[in-house]
Protein backbone atom coordinates (compact mmCIF):
# COMPACT_ATOMS: atom_id res chain seq x y z
CA UNK A 1 0.00 0.00 0.00
CA UNK A 2 2.95 2.55 0.68
CA UNK A 3 3.96 1.70 -2.31
CA UNK A 4 0.88 2.59 -4.18
CA UNK A 5 0.99 5.52 -2.14
CA UNK A 6 4.39 6.54 -2.95
CA UNK A 7 3.45 6.13 -6.77
CA UNK A 8 0.51 8.03 -7.05
CA UNK A 9 2.36 11.18 -4.96
CA UNK A 10 5.10 10.98 -7.61
CA UNK A 11 2.72 10.81 -10.68
CA UNK A 12 0.92 13.92 -8.97
CA UNK A 13 4.35 16.06 -8.72
CA UNK A 14 4.75 15.67 -12.18
CA UNK A 15 1.79 17.85 -12.48
CA UNK A 16 3.62 21.07 -11.04
CA UNK A 17 7.43 20.07 -12.02
CA UNK A 18 6.65 18.37 -15.57
CA UNK A 19 8.56 15.13 -16.83
CA UNK A 20 12.23 14.60 -17.08
CA UNK A 21 15.57 12.39 -16.43
CA UNK A 22 18.40 12.85 -13.42
CA UNK A 23 17.55 15.71 -10.82
CA UNK A 24 18.69 18.66 -12.47
CA UNK A 25 21.32 21.30 -10.58
CA UNK A 26 19.67 24.75 -9.71
CA UNK A 27 21.36 26.70 -12.72
CA UNK A 28 19.16 24.21 -14.66
CA UNK A 29 15.81 24.59 -13.24
CA UNK A 30 12.61 25.69 -14.73
CA UNK A 31 12.02 29.39 -12.71
CA UNK A 32 8.42 28.91 -12.31
CA UNK A 33 6.51 32.37 -11.68
CA UNK A 34 3.62 32.27 -9.54
CA UNK A 35 1.41 34.26 -7.71
CA UNK A 36 2.79 34.60 -4.14
CA UNK A 37 1.47 32.26 -1.33
CA UNK A 38 0.13 34.22 1.78
CA UNK A 39 1.72 30.99 4.01
CA UNK A 40 4.82 29.75 2.14
CA UNK A 41 8.06 31.64 1.02
CA UNK A 42 9.97 30.95 -2.59
CA UNK A 43 12.29 28.82 -0.22
CA UNK A 44 9.92 27.12 1.67
CA UNK A 45 7.90 26.25 -1.35
CA UNK A 46 11.44 25.16 -2.94
CA UNK A 47 12.36 23.51 0.34
CA UNK A 48 9.09 21.33 -0.05
CA UNK A 49 9.48 20.19 -3.14
CA UNK A 50 12.74 19.14 -2.84
CA UNK A 51 11.59 16.94 0.65
CA UNK A 52 8.80 15.16 -2.02
CA UNK A 53 11.81 14.37 -4.12
CA UNK A 54 14.08 12.92 -1.36
CA UNK A 55 11.19 10.84 0.72
CA UNK A 56 10.17 9.23 -2.79
CA UNK A 57 13.22 8.47 -4.41
CA UNK A 58 12.25 9.93 -7.41
CA UNK A 59 14.27 11.65 -10.40
CA UNK A 60 11.78 14.65 -11.60
CA UNK A 61 13.22 17.71 -13.20
CA UNK A 62 11.84 20.63 -10.43
CA UNK A 63 11.28 23.42 -10.86
CA UNK A 64 12.52 26.68 -8.99
CA UNK A 65 9.30 29.15 -7.38
CA UNK A 66 9.36 32.84 -7.74
CA UNK A 67 6.60 34.52 -6.23
CA UNK A 68 5.13 37.61 -7.61
CA UNK A 69 2.63 40.56 -6.56
CA UNK A 70 0.50 40.69 -9.18
CA UNK A 71 -0.04 39.21 -12.69
CA UNK A 72 1.05 41.88 -14.41
CA UNK A 73 4.66 41.51 -13.33
CA UNK A 74 4.55 37.98 -13.62
CA UNK A 75 3.73 38.53 -17.54
CA UNK A 76 6.52 40.84 -17.81
CA UNK A 77 8.94 38.74 -16.14
CA UNK A 78 7.98 36.17 -18.83
CA UNK A 79 7.79 38.48 -21.72
CA UNK A 80 11.36 39.72 -20.83
CA UNK A 81 12.73 36.27 -20.50
CA UNK A 82 13.51 36.69 -16.54
CA UNK A 83 11.32 33.39 -15.60
CA UNK A 84 10.96 30.22 -18.01
CA UNK A 85 6.96 29.26 -17.24
CA UNK A 86 4.40 30.72 -15.29
CA UNK A 87 1.89 28.46 -12.86
CA UNK A 88 -1.81 29.73 -13.50
CA UNK A 89 -5.35 28.45 -13.82
CA UNK A 90 -6.98 26.76 -16.80
CA UNK A 91 -9.73 30.04 -16.87
CA UNK A 92 -6.76 32.24 -16.65
CA UNK A 93 -4.63 30.67 -18.90
CA UNK A 94 -7.60 30.61 -21.59
CA UNK A 95 -8.09 34.64 -21.41
CA UNK A 96 -4.51 35.04 -21.52
CA UNK A 97 -3.77 33.77 -24.98
CA UNK A 98 -6.89 35.16 -26.09
CA UNK A 99 -5.24 38.64 -25.49
CA UNK A 100 -2.02 37.69 -26.86
CA UNK A 101 -1.29 34.41 -28.56
CA UNK A 102 2.58 34.35 -28.21
CA UNK A 103 1.13 32.49 -24.91
CA UNK A 104 1.19 28.93 -25.10
CA UNK A 105 -0.44 26.30 -22.59
CA UNK A 106 2.39 23.04 -21.44
CA UNK A 107 0.56 20.06 -22.48
CA UNK A 108 2.74 17.63 -20.65
CA UNK A 109 0.62 17.55 -16.96
CA UNK A 110 -0.30 13.99 -17.26
CA UNK A 111 -2.66 14.51 -14.10
CA UNK A 112 -4.69 17.09 -13.18
CA UNK A 113 -3.65 19.08 -10.11
CA UNK A 114 -6.65 21.43 -8.80
CA UNK A 115 -7.10 24.17 -6.10
CA UNK A 116 -10.30 25.56 -4.17
CA UNK A 117 -11.45 28.88 -4.14
CA UNK A 118 -12.11 30.58 -0.34
CA UNK A 119 -12.80 34.12 1.05
CA UNK A 120 -10.42 34.90 3.66
CA UNK A 121 -11.71 36.30 7.03
CA UNK A 122 -10.11 37.80 10.14
CA UNK A 123 -10.05 34.87 12.97
CA UNK A 124 -12.73 36.91 15.01
CA UNK A 125 -15.04 36.99 12.47
CA UNK A 126 -16.62 34.06 12.42
CA UNK A 127 -20.02 35.04 12.74
CA UNK A 128 -19.70 36.87 9.21
CA UNK A 129 -17.29 33.30 8.11
CA UNK A 130 -20.94 31.41 9.29
CA UNK A 131 -23.08 33.67 7.02
CA UNK A 132 -21.52 33.42 4.07
CA UNK A 133 -21.01 29.80 4.26
CA UNK A 134 -24.99 29.50 4.26
CA UNK A 135 -25.14 31.54 1.43
CA UNK A 136 -22.56 30.19 -0.70
CA UNK A 137 -24.43 26.96 0.04
CA UNK A 138 -27.60 27.93 -0.73
CA UNK A 139 -26.14 29.23 -4.41
CA UNK A 140 -24.16 25.83 -4.96
CA UNK A 141 -27.66 24.10 -4.32
CA UNK A 142 -29.92 26.18 -6.55
CA UNK A 143 -27.21 26.31 -9.51
CA UNK A 144 -26.56 29.83 -9.01
CA UNK A 145 -22.73 29.26 -8.61
CA UNK A 146 -22.19 26.95 -11.70
CA UNK A 147 -24.67 29.41 -13.67
CA UNK A 148 -22.65 32.24 -12.83
CA UNK A 149 -19.13 30.59 -13.25
CA UNK A 150 -20.73 29.09 -16.88
CA UNK A 151 -22.09 32.71 -18.19
CA UNK A 152 -18.43 34.88 -16.90
CA UNK A 153 -16.14 32.13 -17.31
CA UNK A 154 -16.69 29.35 -19.26
CA UNK A 155 -18.70 30.34 -22.00
CA UNK A 156 -17.32 34.22 -21.72
CA UNK A 157 -16.40 35.84 -25.44
CA UNK A 158 -12.61 35.88 -25.66
CA UNK A 159 -13.28 38.82 -28.43
CA UNK A 160 -14.32 40.99 -25.30
CA UNK A 161 -13.85 41.79 -21.80
CA UNK A 162 -16.11 40.26 -18.90
CA UNK A 163 -19.23 42.87 -18.45
CA UNK A 164 -19.56 45.36 -15.25
CA UNK A 165 -22.06 44.12 -13.30
CA UNK A 166 -24.00 46.46 -10.57
CA UNK A 167 -24.19 45.80 -7.31
CA UNK A 168 -27.01 46.18 -5.05
CA UNK A 169 -27.71 48.76 -2.63
CA UNK A 170 -29.49 48.99 0.92
CA UNK A 171 -30.16 51.97 2.89
CA UNK A 172 -28.71 51.99 6.01
CA UNK A 173 -27.74 48.24 5.84
CA UNK A 174 -24.13 47.00 7.13
CA UNK A 175 -21.47 47.48 4.61
CA UNK A 176 -18.80 44.38 3.47
CA UNK A 177 -15.75 45.44 2.89
CA UNK A 178 -14.03 43.33 0.17
CA UNK A 179 -10.74 42.66 -1.09
CA UNK A 180 -10.49 41.64 -5.25
CA UNK A 181 -7.11 41.32 -7.19
CA UNK A 182 -7.90 41.60 -10.81
CA UNK A 183 -4.90 38.80 -10.18
CA UNK A 184 -6.98 35.88 -11.84
CA UNK A 185 -8.78 37.17 -15.21
CA UNK A 186 -11.56 36.20 -15.86
CA UNK A 187 -12.46 34.45 -12.19
CA UNK A 188 -11.43 37.49 -10.56
CA UNK A 189 -10.59 40.22 -12.72
CA UNK A 190 -10.56 44.34 -12.77
CA UNK A 191 -11.17 46.41 -16.31
CA UNK A 192 -8.74 48.97 -18.10
CA UNK A 193 -10.81 51.53 -15.86
CA UNK A 194 -10.23 50.40 -12.74
CA UNK A 195 -13.74 48.77 -11.86
CA UNK A 196 -14.20 44.91 -11.07
CA UNK A 197 -16.35 43.15 -13.42
CA UNK A 198 -17.71 39.92 -14.52
CA UNK A 199 -17.53 37.03 -12.30
CA UNK A 200 -16.20 38.67 -9.04
CA UNK A 201 -18.61 40.97 -9.38
CA UNK A 202 -21.79 38.56 -10.08
CA UNK A 203 -21.24 36.58 -7.03
CA UNK A 204 -20.74 39.89 -4.88
CA UNK A 205 -23.53 40.56 -5.86
CA UNK A 206 -25.87 37.86 -5.71
CA UNK A 207 -24.33 37.34 -2.05
CA UNK A 208 -25.12 41.42 -1.07
CA UNK A 209 -28.64 40.40 -2.25
CA UNK A 210 -29.30 37.43 0.07
CA UNK A 211 -27.07 38.57 3.10
CA UNK A 212 -29.08 42.04 2.56
CA UNK A 213 -25.76 43.70 2.86
CA UNK A 214 -24.12 46.55 1.24
CA UNK A 215 -20.77 45.30 -0.90
CA UNK A 216 -17.80 47.76 -1.25
CA UNK A 217 -15.27 46.63 -3.35
CA UNK A 218 -11.15 47.60 -2.95
CA UNK A 219 -8.67 46.59 -5.58
CA UNK A 220 -5.78 45.43 -4.27
CA UNK A 221 -2.80 43.58 -5.32
CA UNK A 222 -2.38 39.46 -4.40
CA UNK A 223 0.24 39.63 -3.14
CA UNK A 224 -1.36 42.42 -0.44
CA UNK A 225 -4.05 40.43 1.00
CA UNK A 226 -2.92 39.56 3.77
CA UNK A 227 -1.99 43.00 4.78
CA UNK A 228 -5.44 44.17 3.72
CA UNK A 229 -7.15 42.43 6.41
CA UNK A 230 -4.59 42.30 9.23
CA UNK A 231 -4.85 46.10 8.54
CA UNK A 232 -8.73 46.17 8.86
CA UNK A 233 -8.61 47.78 4.73
CA UNK A 234 -11.04 45.15 3.86
CA UNK A 235 -13.42 42.41 5.87
CA UNK A 236 -13.40 40.28 2.97
CA UNK A 237 -10.86 38.62 0.64
CA UNK A 238 -12.85 37.64 -2.69
CA UNK A 239 -10.01 34.32 -3.11
CA UNK A 240 -7.89 32.42 -0.97
CA UNK A 241 -6.50 28.78 -2.73
CA UNK A 242 -6.73 25.51 -0.47
CA UNK A 243 -4.36 23.16 -2.66
CA UNK A 244 -6.66 19.63 -3.45
CA UNK A 245 -3.42 17.72 -3.23
CA UNK A 246 -1.39 15.18 -0.47
CA UNK A 247 1.86 17.46 -1.98
CA UNK A 248 1.05 21.04 -1.07
CA UNK A 249 0.05 22.19 2.68
CA UNK A 250 -3.53 23.26 2.83
CA UNK A 251 -3.08 26.20 4.16
CA UNK A 252 -0.33 27.65 1.93
CA UNK A 253 -2.63 30.49 1.12
CA UNK A 254 -4.15 30.52 4.84
CA UNK A 255 -1.53 32.20 7.49
CA UNK A 256 -2.20 32.64 11.06
CA UNK A 257 -5.10 34.93 12.16
CA UNK A 258 -7.26 34.26 8.69
CA UNK A 259 -10.19 31.95 8.94
CA UNK A 260 -11.30 30.70 5.12
CA UNK A 261 -15.25 30.09 4.12
CA UNK A 262 -16.18 26.63 2.40
CA UNK A 263 -15.14 26.91 -1.21
CA UNK A 264 -17.39 28.48 -3.79
CA UNK A 265 -15.26 27.74 -6.85
CA UNK A 266 -12.19 25.46 -8.53
CA UNK A 267 -9.89 25.30 -11.48
CA UNK A 268 -6.96 23.55 -12.90
CA UNK A 269 -3.49 24.39 -12.68
CA UNK A 270 -1.84 24.90 -15.93
CA UNK A 271 1.44 25.73 -16.77
CA UNK A 272 2.18 28.79 -19.53
CA UNK A 273 5.36 29.55 -21.71
CA UNK A 274 5.45 32.93 -24.00
CA UNK A 275 6.82 32.21 -27.71
CA UNK A 276 8.03 35.41 -29.19
CA UNK A 277 7.71 34.93 -32.96
CA UNK A 278 9.88 37.83 -34.05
Amino acid sequence: MKKIFALLMAFALLIVTGCGGEKPSDAKKIQLGMIARLNVSEENFAKLMKDVEDKLDVKIASHTPVFFDNLSQMQAALQAGQINEISTYRSVARYMIAKDPRFKVLEDHSLEFIDSFCFALREDETELRDSLNLVIKEMQDDGTLGNLAKEYITDISTEKDPPAVELPHFDSAPTIKVAVTGDLPPFDFVGADGKPAGFTTAVLAEIGKRMLRNIEIVDIDAGARAAALTSNQVDVVFWAIVPMSEIIPSDSDSPKGVILTAPYFKDKIVHLTFVDKK
